[in-house]
């Protein structure tokens, strides 16, 4: 290896080892700077809102399997609760949960989807319903206002948007029970797990036959603002509908 004088500023250049004396050399000119980077683009004020609202949605789903429990007063042990769907086959579907089979129910539910296209996805394959509703926001500061949202249930809300398997059917709505629901909850007391068809005598729209089903579902509750329910197969079954309800409020 010998320096060769290339310039006055830079007075010597490596030559590499085994270069002929007098030979020309050129030496390697300096690799091109990299352009500058661009900088990150920011995200626009939709796509922050909905980051919020997904991140609020994931946070209130209670992402453990029903088995499973926290004790840090977050996530509690499951429950059980009695859950029926009920309706004509081209009326609006109802959904009733209840304690027991003999108890008052605790939720009477409206969804504006027809009974026999839901049969239909519950056998079909696996079903998730995610019901959603916003968080009342009250401008003043009125005490009493923030204790009575502080009180008010998940299951106490009157107005929900309705998804299935993903997709928005419309909207589910809490109704009181009317007197074709008080019969047929009164026929299906000793019905603790099944499902079938009842005669449209027994109800007074007289709009055919009733399906229905019943099964018993784990309630987990994962906070203030989520609850969810998941239906338990019969005893002695290894196979039938999966059925996932989530009650969710954002």
């Amino acid at each position: 290896m010998s320096l060769l004088p290339l310039s006055p500023r830079t007075p010597f250049a490596v030559v590499p080892a085994g270069t002929p004396p007098g030979s020309p050399f050129t030496p390697r000119p300096p690799a091109p700077s990299s352009p500058p980077s661009r900088p990150p683009r920011r995200p626009t004020s939709k796509t922050w809102k909905a980051l919020r609202a997904l991140r609020s949605l994931l946070r209130a789903l209670p992402l453990l399997p029903p088995s499973c429990s926290l004790h840090d007063g977050h996530v509690h042990s499951p429950r059980r609760a009695t859950g029926t769907l009920f309706g004509h086959r081209k009326a609006r579907i109802t959904l009733a949960i209840q304690e027991t089979p003999q108890s008052p129910p605790l939720l009477f539910l409206e969804l504006a989807m027809q009974t026999g296209k839901f049969m239909q996805e519950l056998g079909a394959e696996q079903v998730r319903v995610a019901l959603e509703c916003e968080k009342k926001r009250c401008n003043g500061s009125n005490g009493d206002d923030d204790d009575q949202k502080k009180k008010t249930s998940i299951l106490d809300e009157p107005l929900w948007t309705a998804y299935v398997n993903g997709r928005k059917v419309g909207y589910a709505l809490k109704r009181e029970p009317s007197r074709d629901d008080v019969v047929v909850m009164e026929v299906l007391q000793s019905v603790s797990v099944g499902a079938g068809v009842l005669p449209c005598a027994i109800t007074e729209k007289g709009e055919g036959d009733l399906a229905y089903m019943r099964a018993l579902f784990d309630r987990v509750v994962g906070g203030k603002d989520s609850e969810s329910f998941y239906m338990l197969n019969p005893e002695g079954t290894t196979s039938g509908p999966d059925l996932s309800i989530f009650f969710v409020r954002i």
